[in-house]
């Protein structure tokens, strides 16, 4: 139920089961229509049961009021068989849904996740059961069964099958003022996913010889400054430039993300930038930067505007009829849905984006469709094009990392996957492709809260059950209740795990325990739970990652591991520091970047060093180490003050995930 937005990509949502000692509350049958209303306490957990028959589908709603919980199902014999638990804080609907496979008494569990002392109130309802879903299509429609309505946003799917559509559909509204439902010609905002079509479009252009992926981008760009290494137009597709972030330094420099930002906002603050996060080649740093100037590379070497490039060489030939790059915030685009967010009911989520390449790219579930088959049967390019497209980038160190141009390329249950992802306000897309089954799959949506690549890959799991690889089920001994057929990690080895790691230059993580339950939090980001694997595993739920602590013969960790993508990413434990110690006065003062062209003042309110901005609401700065604070805000994630040869304190460097070391100098 916290969204956790980090730039190692844990674009995710997480779950728990510890073996807890909680106070166990049965709470009686929940029956079809009708609400239950109940109040948890924090060490509570409340047990429903639920009446099936053999093969029925029965589909719930948990309203939360001012707590945050998770929902378990349990078959009649105790086996566990789902975990529920979405990104919406303490407040807004749980969805979930049950399959019996026998007739008997289900088991509903809800158990509350927050960490204060406070009760909290909840609701829930058996909305629907009817008879399990037979044909691959009404499996479909049950995934989706959570969005099918009138009252909340939600999706539009379409599957593709050896060069055929052979499902689409829409679900829950495009417009929840005008009561008008998605469908799979509904036009969504795809984020992200944008950023292939920006690569496609460079290797049109190289094709026809007016570049070269391996031109220097001040060939094209001269705006952009010389840094004394060169960045190839490689680097901008594949991540691994070193520039700095368009999102996160618009961020920093104060402007909101729902303020119109147009290309021109963004290339003026390239030419300001001083410096890069690492050399090109060095790493890979997800940037949208690289993506927005190769968009205007192809409008300057073209001589026409990016999305009057792609609509002529891509769009019109693929018969892609209601796509567009959208690069102009008044446009009008007809069947356009609407994004939104829950907060105490439906929000809207604005997006006023006037930039493209990076993301912008308007179209629909049915248009995606014949993107997707272009890839197997090419009408525009070729099949060299594609090759290229798809393979993976190589580091200057000769490895690679997933990532190739605009897309990524790896394994999904043992099939080889090409996908991306995306999410700008409250618009969630995704586009998987499986090329040896000839397969794809797309997914929009227009709601915050919702999962698309979870959701995607769960109607690949509908439609290639036979191809996919499945793990052994290893199921409790009946003697077993629910808690003790999992993993138990005493008290004493979990407090060697606490503390302070940094995973990369202004991104820490911090590992801490409440009531025997292990919990992390990223920098400036909420707070996420872990489940245990082993005693030194512990699973990220939802997506393909853990963390590993490396033992330390009983002492304190020094080593987290981060397992995920096929990446293993280390993060070394932040010395022990007295935090009470540091003058926190010392720090104040007013602090300008050339860069960025703002100023932020640091104060002490109340016994905390509070960052001000005349843009953004103030955010605290807690002490890290010597000279070193953490900030509370996404944008502004690690600060390092910098000191003369008197010791005084001449300005700070800041750093976020992927904005490393901007200085600020004070005033």
């Amino acid at each position: 139920m916290k969204a956790l937005k980090i730039t190692v990509a844990l674009g995710l949502f997480l779950c728990l089961f510890f073996n807890l000692a909680l106070a166990q509350v049965q709470k009686g049958e929940l029956l079809k229509g009708k609400t239950v209303s109940a109040e948890v306490a924090p060490k509570e957990e409340h047990r429903y049961s639920v009446n099936l028959e053999k093969n029925q589908f029965a589909f719930f709603k948990l309203m939360q009021e001012g707590v945050d919980v998770k929902i378990s199902t349990y078959t009649p014999q105790g086996k566990k068989i789902a975990e529920f638990d979405s990104p919406n804080g303490n407040n807004g609907a749980e969805l979930f849904a049950l399959k019996s496979d026998e007739k008997g008494k289900y088991v509903v569990e809800v158990t509350p996740l927050e960490e204060n002392e406070s009760k909290g109130k909840y609701t829930i309802t058996l909305k629907l059961v009817k008879p399990k879903a037979l044909t691959l299509g009404d499996q479909v429609d049950e995934l989706f069964a959570p969005w099918d309505n009138k009252d909340s946003p939600g999706a539009a799917i379409a599957v593709v099958q050896n060069g055929t559509i052979v499902y689409k559909k829409g679900y829950g509204m495009a417009n929840l003022e005008y009561d008008i439902p998605n469908s799979p010609s509904t036009v969504f905002h795809i984020a992200s996913v944008s950023k292939q079509f920006t690569a496609f479009s460079i290797l049109l252009l190289e094709k026809a010889g007016k570049l070269s992926l391996d031109d220097d981008i001040r060939k094209y760009i001269p705006e952009v400054p010389d840094f004394g290494k060169t960045i190839t137009l490689r680097h901008l597709a594949t991540h691994t430039s070193g520039l700095r972030d368009q999102w996160n330094l618009l961020a920093m420099a104060g402007w909101r993300l729902d303020d119109v930002i147009t290309k021109e906002h963004v290339l003026k603050l390239i030419s300001k930038q001083k410096a890069l996060n690492f050399n090109p080649g060095e790493e890979f740093v997800y940037c949208n930067t690289g993506f927005t100037l190769l968009a205007e590379i192809v409008a300057r070497v073209s001589g026409q505007s990016f999305a009057e490039f792609t609509q002529a060489n891509i769009f019109s030939p693929l018969k892609m009829k209601s796509t567009l790059f959208y690069d102009d915030h008044e446009k009008i685009v007809k069947n356009r849905a609407y994004s939104y967010h829950e907060n105490n009911g439906y929000k809207k989520s604005v997006l006023s984006y006037a930039n493209v390449g990076a993301t912008s790219l308007f179209t629909t579930a049915e248009d995606l469709s014949l993107w997707a088959v272009n890839f197997g049967n090419p009408a525009v390019g070729d099949s060299a094009l594609i090759r290229k497209l798809n393979t993976l980038a190589v580091l200057n160190n000769g490895k690679t990392f997933g990532g190739a141009l605009g897309q990524f390329v790896g394994k999904y249950k043992d099939l080889n996957e090409i996908q991306h992802g995306g999410a700008d306000a409250g618009y969630r897309s995704f586009l998987t492709r499986f090329p040896d089954e000839k397969f794809s799959v797309v997914v929009l949506s227009n709601a915050a809260e919702f999962n698309s690549g979870d959701m995607a890959h769960k109607v690949v799991d509908i439609y290639l059950k036979d191809k996919i690889k499945t793990e052994p089920v290893v199921t409790a001994k009946k003697e077993e209740s629910p808690k003790t057929a999992g993993v138990s990690v005493d008290q004493a080895t979990l407090n060697t795990y606490l503390g302070d790691f940094e995973l990369q230059p202004g991104f820490n993580i911090s590992i801490s325990s409440n009531n025997g339950q292990l919990s992390g939090q990223a920098t400036g980001q909420p707070a996420f739970v872990l489940s245990p694997l082993s005693n030194t595993e512990f699973t990220v739920e939802g997506v393909d990652a853990k963390v590993e602590f490396v033992p330390n013969g009983g002492d304190k960790v020094n080593t987290l591991k981060l397992h995920q993508s096929g990446r293993i990413m280390d993060a070394q434990r932040i010395k022990d520091f007295d935090k009470t110690a540091v003058n926190l006065a010392e720090f104040s003062g007013s602090f300008y970047s050339e860069e960025l062209s703002t100023t932020y003042d640091f104060v002490v309110v109340g016994g905390k060093l509070m960052a001000q901005h005349s843009r953004h609401s103030d955010f605290e700065l807690q002490p890290l180490k010597k000279d070193m604070f953490s900030g509370q805000a996404w944008f502004f994630g690690q600060i390092e003050f910098v000191r003369d040869a008197n010791n005084g304190i001449t300005g700070c460097k800041v750093t976020n995930g992927r904005v490393r070391n901007l200085y600020f100098k004070k005033l």
